[in-house]
Order: C-alpha cells, then sequence, then structure tokens
C-alpha cells in the first residue's frame, strides 16, 4: 500500500502532466482559431474589392504582421495567397463548397510551414502583433527566431490575473 504523501505526489505529478497537455493543445488551437477570426474579419473588410486586390491587400497585411518578407518566403507568401483567396470566396459566399476549399488552403498553408519547423500557430504566437500573451508562457518565443522582430502590442500581464486571461492588443478583438 502506498502512503498518504507518494500518492499525493504521484497525483500531482499526473495532474501537471494532465494541465501540460491540455495547455499545448489550447495554445495551438486558440492561436489557429484567432487567426483564423482575423483573417475572416479583414476578408470581409475587403470582400467587396476585385478579388486580386482583396487578396494582395490581406496578404500584405500578414506578411507584415508575421515579420516575414515574401522575398525571403515566397513559397509561404504563395500559400498565403491560396489561403487567402479561400477566405476572400467565403467573405462573399460563406457556402459548404467555399468552407471545404477553405479547410484545404488552411491545411497547405500549414503544411508549407511545417516543412519550414513551424506551424500557424507557432506564427501567431511567436511573430503576430495579435497574439495573446499567455500563449508564450505555454511556449515561450524562441530567443533565436529568425527574423524576429519587437512586438510592443503584445500586452504584459496584469498582475494577479490568471495566466490564460493574458489577451491581445486592443486593436484585434
Amino acid at each position: 500500500m502506498s502512503h498518504f504523501v507518494e500518492e499525493l505526489q504521484q497525483e500531482a505529478a499526473q495532474a501537471v502532466a494532465s494541465m501540460q497537455k491540455a495547455a499545448l493543445a489550447a495554445r495551438h488551437i486558440h492561436a489557429r482559431a484567432e487567426l483564423m477570426r482575423h483573417m475572416l474579419t479583414t476578408a470581409r473588410k475587403v470582400a467587396a474589392k476585385p478579388k486580386a486586390e482583396a487578396v494582395e491587400t490581406v496578404v500584405r497585411e500578414w506578411m507584415d504582421a508575421w515579420n516575414l518578407g515574401r522575398a525571403e518566403w515566397p513559397h509561404i507568401a504563395r500559400e498565403m495567397e491560396a489561403f487567402t483567396e479561400a477566405f476572400h470566396d467565403y467573405a462573399n459566399d460563406p457556402s459548404d463548397a467555399h468552407d471545404t476549399a477553405l479547410r484545404q488552403s488552411c491545411e497547405a498553408l500549414d503544411a508549407a510551414l511545417a516543412r519550414e519547423g513551424t506551424s500557424i500557430s507557432d506564427q501567431m504566437a511567436f511573430r503576430s502583433q495579435c497574439a495573446h500573451r499567455w500563449w508564450e508562457l505555454v511556449v515561450p518565443v524562441p530567443a533565436d527566431l529568425p527574423g524576429a522582430k519587437p512586438r510592443p502590442s503584445v500586452p504584459p500581464l496584469t498582475e494577479g490575473a490568471p495566466f490564460w486571461a493574458a489577451g491581445c492588443a486592443d486593436f484585434c478583438r
């Protein structure tokens, strides 16, 4: 029979492991969801523009927000263009067919980013001006992140608040 202290230590270790797994999953899902929300909001703002103009506007905005130059990341820019085209189509006609295209372009963008050793959720957490501070508490921003720039728009932690309440800049809401 195990003793009380040993049992508590085992339960605590299991609870911490569960919390770590849940925090990593929440960060990944929340960062992706935030990009999708931002993309749809932005696509709706330019939905009435000609498609090529609207796509160029949104791609430029997001490549800038992620601090990725098109010249250095042309393969990512191509996938971001297809991703943005799908959002433009969906913003103008939120049909099942456009939803399917949106999902496929999202998978293709994430696959292109994975080939670079990153993901949509890492791009959002490590590069975006619209990052939620709690994401980097779950997975710290790498000190050697190529092309990283300061992100003064990412608000500091509020003293006394739980880490998951550390949100994004006001202009991102």
